[in-house]
């Protein structure tokens, strides 16, 4: 099984399901990605870059963004919480998901794939 797979199946409900639940949406929405198991977590790369990453914490799951610092969309609903450059979508609950927020925010990601890390 691959790693990436299997640190999501791994983890304790409700964010095994947040995690797939999202899994779904990012591969339906950027067909492209390909899922690698990077840092310890599961991490999407489009085009053989880095692009989003799923990373289950205490009490949530955050959708981060490689190249946040240059996403235009909804970013009121997202947060850096400590984080220098990084922003990332949060959840605690499947309820928690909003489709449209986060497809926007997967093609505004995809927008920007060109882009550097650091936005100057």
């Amino acid at each position: 099984m691959n790693p990436a797979e299997n640190y999501i199946l791994s983890q304790e409900e409700p964010f095994r399901s947040i995690l797939l639940h999202l899994q779904s949406v990012i591969e339906q929405t950027v067909p492209e990605v390909d899922l690698k198991y990077k840092y310890k977590i599961p991490f999407y790369y489009l085009q053989g870059k880095p692009f989003c990453y799923l990373n289950k914490s205490k009490n949530f799951v955050d959708l981060g963004f490689w190249k946040a610092a240059h996403l235009s969309v909804h970013s009121e609903h997202m947060t850096a919480a400590g984080r220098k450059i990084m922003r990332s979508l949060r959840y605690t609950s499947l309820e928690d998901v909003d489709h449209t927020i986060l497809q926007e925010v997967l093609k505004d990601a995809c927008r920007i794939k060109d882009k550097k890390f650091w936005k100057k």
